[in-house]
């Protein structure tokens, strides 16, 4: 089956190695790009896409109008969708929900949760039976982290959003999953790289290769009995505290 991918709201580096990653596999990739106040997806957006050899659309996530437009350009530029995979998320001021302003609120709302929403909406009518939709969640759906209060109830939304969807779709053959992904090293990852080494049990930091696999396993016959999961992805830092914090901890303590 030659894939019609359109990857949505992949502005991120996790989501550029995975159209990269399928383009270079043969398949016709559709990147869009987020556009709310951000001039990045306007220009630095189409030369990425171009790089990874996939087309592009800037849209705001947030806006049901603007996904909408965005799904219609994907959808007479290549067909039918084989592979839709909803990836746009921002991340929440590093504040407690008690001094969350309200307008950073409504945008951790109306990006993370609203913006997967809107994809699902809209995205299966433009899709062939018998597809996959990838959305991406976060630990933090599934564990308390501090200062992210509003993120974690946006992707625990998520996540339950791919239970639903794959029983709204499974009549049609359409799997629904999501990714979980732990702590990741990237440039725009604010957190100390020796932090994110020392908390997963794994023994290092997670890396966006690490991920790459499991979007293309979701998005290959190989999952096709595969659907409503949440796949955590994390190097084990939710199944408990790793050797090495405890470690440094311990020292800490002793000091």
């Amino acid at each position: 089956m030659e894939d019609h991918e359109r990857t949505a709201g992949q502005d991120r580096l996790r989501g550029r190695r995975h159209v990269g990653h399928r383009a270079r596999r043969g398949s016709r990739v559709r990147r869009r790009g987020r556009a709310r106040d951000d001039r990045r997806a306007a220009t630095d957006g189409p030369e990425i896409a171009r790089d990874a050899g996939c087309g592009f659309a800037s849209l705001d996530v947030a806006d049901e109008t603007s996904v909408v437009a965005a799904l219609d350009q994907a959808d007479v530029r290549l067909g039918a969708i084989d592979v839709l995979v909803l990836n746009a998320g921002v991340a929440q001021p590093p504040t407690s929900l008690q001094g969350l302003e309200t307008e950073a609120a409504r945008a951790v709302v109306d990006t993370n949760l609203l913006g997967v929403f809107w994809g699902l909406k809209h995205g299966p009518a433009r899709m062939a039976d018998g597809g996959s939709i990838i959305l991406t969640s976060s630990i933090s759906a599934v564990m308390g982290t501090p200062f992210e209060g509003l993120y974690g109830a946006a992707k625990a939304g998520v996540s339950a959003l791919a239970r639903s969807a794959a029983i709204d779709l499974g009549h049609r053959g359409i799997r629904v999953n999501a990714v979980q992904p732990g702590p990741t090293w990237t440039p725009m990852n604010p957190m100390p790289e020796r932090l994110l080494e020392i908390m997963a049990p794994a023994g290092r930091k997670g890396r966006v290769e690490d991920l790459v696999g499991v979007y293309e396993f979701l998005a290959s016959d190989a999952s096709r009995y595969v659907t409503g999961q949440a796949i955590t992805v994390d190097g084990g830092v939710t199944v408990g505290i790793s050797q090495a914090l405890m470690g440094v901890l311990a020292a800490e303590m002793a000091a």
